[in-house]
């Protein structure tokens, strides 16, 4: 995500405050090796086993894992007709992946014969990260995808002034939190976020079902935030109450879902009076 989203050098809106010029097409590839041990699970088998994986960086897209075919098993798949074509790779092909009972459709390509600018990719097999029901990187599970070294996460204090406000359809502001005790949390390619001592919040909350899962910074929970009369804003905070080591400081503090909502609504932070 570093690399090839947002203003990085491989995506095509890359910065123009550099003093090179990189020689090749609009849409570019990097293929470098992943420094460990991942595997995958499929139907209580490991499908995929591998210590010689590769991150492929390509333009506007997430890094993906290749393997060689090799470090596949070779009786979970099975022959598939699909294929598609990339203009920046060649003509993939698909198996499926069968163990006892269950089956996931077209859940493992390669590119037999690559296009000569991408021929390092003959030989490898890449498996959606969707189609396992597990992924360890070394001992440890994952979630959403391998993290990717060129993306890094920083939190840091600081006495900047946050306020989120409830705006309504009909022009109503609502302060939901105002602190003057923040931590800012910055990751690669996207925008900072303010995390607020739950003391800061100034909304009635009520826990949410809703779950999500940041490869950098772990599960995150969300809350329901209450603004008069008796609305209901679905999922206006989430915190992540156990994050990875990484994003350490954050714990138990609370992040808001800003943006304009479903109803016409909209939830704004600014950071000492501008807009976040």
């Amino acid at each position: 995500m570093g690399l090839t989203r947002s203003d990085g050098p491989l995506s095509p809106y890359a910065p123009a405050t550099v003093n090179y010029a990189i020689d090749g097409p609009p849409h570019k590839l990097l293929l470098h090796p992943f420094p460990r041990r991942v595997r995958a699970e499929f139907a209580g088998r490991t499908v995929l086993d591998t210590r010689r994986g590769y991150l492929l960086h390509e333009s506007n897209l997430l890094p993906v894992l290749y393997v060689p075919e090799d470090d596949l098993d070779a009786s979970a798949l099975v022959p598939s007709e699909h294929t598609t074509h990339c203009p920046f790779k060649g003509d993939a092909t698909y198996r499926s992946l069968r163990v006892g009972g269950r089956r996931r459709d077209d859940a493992v390509w390669t590119y037999p014969e690559p296009v000569a600018a991408a021929a390092w990719l003959r030989g490898l097999a890449a498996l959606y990260w969707d189609a396992a029901d597990a992924w360890y990187d070394e001992d440890e599970q994952v979630f959403a995808h391998l993290t990717d070294p060129y993306t890094r996460v920083d939190v840091r204090p600081t006495r900047r002034h946050v306020v989120v406000t409830h705006v309504a359809p009909d022009g109503r502001r609502t302060v939901l939190a105002d602190s003057r005790a923040p931590w800012v949390l910055s990751e690669t390619g996207l925008k900072n976020r303010w995390y607020l001592p739950r003391a800061d919040v100034t909304a009635d909350l009520a826990p949410s079902d809703t779950r999500t899962h940041c490869p950098y910074k772990g599960r995150a929970a969300y809350e329901h935030a209450t603004v008069a009369p008796a609305t209901t804003l679905a999922d206006a905070f989430w915190h992540y109450p156990d994050p990875l080591p990484e994003a350490s400081r954050i714990a138990g503090l609370l992040s808001a879902a800003d943006g304009r909502r479903d109803d016409g609504s909209e939830i704004v932070v600014t950071v000492d009076g501008e807009p976040a």
